[in-house]
């Protein structure tokens, strides 16, 4: 009996693993033992639900081990890819499946998208989109339940998509089970299981993988928190950083505004404009006048650019004298432009250049004001300028005048401006147009020594000079007075030390008056070359040209209506003495073809042309026709 006792025991032993002694063995070994039929079957039974119920809760505890593991990883939660990959691959692990997958949902378009698979052996089911209504998936997101089917391919033929049914080809699956991924609002995406073979699921297999589905909904919710969370840290450090920036830009232009106020006040001019600006910004500043020339610079060296403005500074300076704001820049050397204007006036520009830090907006509307207070230090100085102008040409004219009465007190002012009247011996007058007489003085000023005497009068700009104290140029002066105004200038010299100042300007304006009459506005002119009809001909422009019209105006229309050359022959009979032999030796043509040409002329003027009287005014006009062609083509 007692081999008997330990067989049962060993037997029993046995029996708690399936795979070594099923129910049929035990109910055998019980009847050799001697036990009836009936019992034996029924110890039989006991011991097969006993083994079921040891199997079932060896599976609870590898599956609880999982959970917990996941679980774990879950509070470790570093890298939310790495643990769903993981995590799907439990999935298929716990539930002895070929193939395991996570599919995420799209919000916008209602797609579900594989994210993570355990298993797959194609590259296109690992990138497969499943369209809204269509497939499981979808089955499984409207209904926010569990779906499974054992075999797909005999599955509701409205949810089959193309797509959808190659990627499940490709993998060879048959059967599917889904779960969704739940958040008490939303459906996150859906974790399913599939197998290779047709297999139906269990609901402890279904419990199972909506628990395993639970975890995953807590990643990509806490993933979506972290990244939710990411975006509101990136957001308020970019806000902070523009609060910052804003705060810099801020301190910077008051300490700007603060030094441009100390800088008007005290009279520095541009400089400390440019100074101030460069300082603050970091960066080279050139302040141009209208002619883009460089009145004031600071945060030397200055690029090219700055130097020689090409076409986009060009059409930023047109911009910003439109709007009156500072126009950022693309190239060239230069960032921004500012227009120093007033109403429609435009005196310049502010030019930066680069710098270390971008130009934000408070920075451009710096440099705006800058550019007013540049504008305003013109008005200044255009207004002193504007006294000083009118104290000297009233001083001019008074000289000019020469009133013996007031004579003390011209001296006595023009001490004050520090001139001498006994050196002023010389005498230059520019005819320009009437509104550019003010510039053209101006632009005198800044071209000779300041103790020379500028100022309007009798609308030409004279400059009154000792012409001992050096040369000056009146070709040189006019092209530069002519570049300031952007304008035509004619400059009168008359003979220096050979009278008094008054009788020099009659001579110098008469000369002007002719010059005028014979439309010659761009030129420089000697009184002595034009005294032989200055002095005859005091005259204005209407007069003069009724003058030449009377005189050889029908000599001008037959030549323009023959393409004739007749009052080349008049001009040639003139200066000969009215000799038609010398004229012919003059001309190289023979006697008779001259003799021709004046009987033409008999015709064209009348028979009594060589009359003394008129033979005298006609002689003054071919003379000045002659010399006003000569000028306008650039001879004079």
């Amino acid at each position: 009996m007692p081999e008997d006792t330990e067989a049962i025991a060993a037997l029993l032993d046995a029996a708690y693993d399936p795979e070594l002694v099923g129910p049929t063995a035990v109910s055998d070994a019980l009847q050799r033992l001697g036990a009836t039929d009936d019992a034996a079957t029924a110890l039989a039974e006991r011991v097969g639900r006993a083994q079921r119920e040891l199997s079932r809760l060896r599976r609870r505890e590898h599956e609880l081990t999982a959970l917990f593991s996941s679980a774990r990883e879950l509070a470790e939660l570093r890298d939310s890819d790495a643990v769903l990959a993981r995590l799907v691959q439990r999935a298929r692990e716990m539930m002895g499946v070929d193939l395991a997958y996570l599919s995420e949902f799209d919000t916008d378009s209602r797609e579900l998208r594989v994210r993570e698979t355990s298993g797959s052996v194609s590259a296109s089911f690992q990138t497969l989109r499943v369209p809204p209504g269509r497939g499981l998936a979808s089955v499984v997101v409207e209904s926010r339940t569990a779906h499974w089917v054992a075999d797909y391919t005999a599955y509701a033929a409205d949810r089959h998509d193309a797509g959808i049914d190659d990627a499940v080809s490709a993998e060879g699956l048959v059967s599917l089970l889904g779960v969704p991924m739940l958040t008490s609002d939303d459906v996150l995406g859906v974790l399913f299981v599939a197998n290779r073979e047709k297999k139906s699921f269990s609901p402890d297999e279904v419990a199972l993988l909506s628990a395993v589905a639970d975890h995953a909904s807590v990643i990509l919710q806490t993933t979506q928190t972290l990244r939710d969370l990411q975006l509101s840290e990136d957001a308020s450090r970019r806000t902070l950083e523009s609060l910052t920036a804003h705060l810099v830009e801020r301190d910077r232009a008051n300490t700007v505004h603060q030094e441009l106020v100390q800088a008007v006040l005290a009279g520095g001019g541009f400089g400390p404009v440019a100074e101030t600006l460069a300082s603050a910004l970091g960066r080279a500043v050139a302040i141009i006048d209208a002619q883009e020339n460089v009145i004031a610079a600071a945060g030397l060296p200055l690029s090219p650019g700055m130097l020689s403005l090409d076409e986009p500074v060009r059409d930023a300076l047109a911009e910003s004298r439109r709007h009156g704001h500072c126009v950022p820049v693309a190239g060239s050397g230069v960032r921004a432009v500012s227009a120093l204007t007033a109403g429609s006036r435009h005196f310049g520009a502010l030019l930066l250049g680069d710098g270390d830090f971008e130009l934000g907006a408070v920075d451009l509307r710096t440099i705006e004001r800058a550019a007013q207070v540049g504008a305003l230090l013109e008005l200044q100085q255009e207004a002193a300028s504007g006294a000083d102008h009118r104290v000297r040409s009233e001083l001019i004219a008074d000289i000019l005048d020469d009133v013996p009465e007031r004579r003390a007190d011209v001296e006595r002012r023009a001490r004050r401006l520090g001139v001498d009247l006994a050196a002023l011996d010389s005498l230059l007058v520019l005819a320009v147009a009437g509104d550019q007489q003010t510039p053209a003085a101006r632009a005198v000023m800044r071209q000779l020594d300041d103790r020379v005497l500028v100022g309007e009068y009798r609308g030409f700009v004279v400059a009154a000079y000792s012409g001992g104290r050096g040369e000056v140029q009146p070709d040189r002066l006019r092209t530069q007075v002519a570049s300031a105004i952007q304008g035509s200038v004619a400059v009168v010299v008359p003979p220096p030390a050979k009278g008094p100042l008054p009788a020099a300007f009659l001579a110098a304006r008469r000369t002007a008056r002719l010059l005028a009459a014979l439309e010659l506005i761009d030129l420089t002119a000697h009184v002595e070359d034009f005294l032989p009809y200055s002095a005859v001909l005091d005259t204005d422009a209407h007069g003069l040209s009724s003058f030449l019209r009377d005189t050889i105006g029908a000599v001008r229309q037959y030549d323009a209506e023959r393409n004739a050359d007749l009052i080349g022959t008049l001009r040639a009979f003139v200066r000969n003495n009215a000799s038609p032999t010398r004229t012919a030796r003059a001309l190289n043509f023979h006697t008779n073809t001259i003799l021709q040409r004046l009987d033409r002329l008999d015709h064209v003027l009348g028979a009594d042309w060589r009359d003394d009287e008129r033979m005298f005014r006609l002689g003054i006009a071919v003379r000045l026709d002659e010399l006003r062609e000569r000028l306008q083509g650039g001879k004079g």
